[in-house]
């Protein structure tokens, strides 16, 4: 995939960079994490990486079971663990990681090698971008992406790209921090937050999003809002982890403020 494709601050954030290595983040996974059931009084690094796989396991347990026949993609998988999780832990037929940034699938493959070795049929990394997938037609029973969709730079693309790869009946989860309708949001968001400053996030409404997805083909949309059990804990995570005033801590207000929330949308293909 062509560098050009690469939106600059994806492509800085991503490579050079390696978020996953900020303070902030913490074991590999790049999320801000589901923090129901951790107690956050003094929350540790391990809380920290629980609240990232917990994510990563609210998404999964979305798809109904029996899941040993289910083949997955995944949308924006950076170094890939969530793949490798969901296929050691959910046992689906098989996972393929995605993401456009060809340092990650590189980091995917080496952080994972060991998984890859184990199931040679069932595990892979490929580039790729939301708008254009590596799958065939109606290859997939199954498609999700955690925390990647607000990277995107439109999500109409996205929602046809997704109906084109999943079979009649695949689901599509998606969790991701949507942004309120209104003319003013985003500039707003903008002065509050840096990744929206410097064009690494970017404001989508949700409403917007689950209308692209009926408008591609997909029943039974779905919202769930989720910040609650997203923010309050990565705030008192951030409160030991980041200097005091750091614009990361502007999350907690945007959420509380009605700018922004998090969401797990579920589809199915019609």
């Amino acid at each position: 995939m062509s560098q050009d494709r690469i939106p600059g601050p994806v492509r800085q954030t991503y490579g050079a960079d390696d978020l996953s290595r900020a303070a902030s983040f913490g074991g590999g996974f790049i999320n801000f994490g589901d923090w129901s059931g951790i107690r956050t009084t003094a929350p540790t690094p391990e809380d920290r990486i629980r609240s990232q796989e917990d994510l990563y396991r609210r998404v999964l347990r979305a798809f109904p079971g029996p899941r040993e026949s289910l083949r997955l993609g995944e949308v924006g998988c950076g170094r890939g663990l969530g793949a490798a999780l969901a296929l050691c832990e959910f046992r689906f037929a098989a996972v393929t990681g995605v993401d456009i940034h060809p340092d990650q699938i590189e980091r995917a493959r080496a952080v994972n090698a060991k998984a890859l070795a184990t199931f040679p049929d069932r595990l892979a990394y490929s580039l790729g971008s939301a708008d254009d997938l590596p799958f065939a037609d109606a290859s997939l029973d199954g498609l999700y992406s955690v925390e990647a969709a607000q990277h995107f730079r439109e999500l109409t693309g996205f929602a046809r790209e997704a109906a084109r790869v999943l079979r009649p009946g695949g689901r599509l989860v998606v969790t991701s921090f949507f942004s309120a309708p209104g003319p003013d949001v985003a500039e707003r968001l903008k002065i509050l937050l840096g990744s929206f400053a410097n064009g690494l996030d970017v404001a989508h409404p949700l409403d917007g999003f689950t209308t692209d997805l009926a408008a591609a083909g997909f029943t039974d949309v779905g919202t769930e809002s989720i910040g609650a059990d997203v923010w309050p804990g990565l705030d008192r995570y951030l409160e030991g982890t980041v200097p005091p005033g750091h614009w990361t801590r502007n999350f907690l207000h945007t959420w509380r403020d009605g700018l922004l929330d998090y969401h797990l949308v579920t589809a199915t293909r019609r």
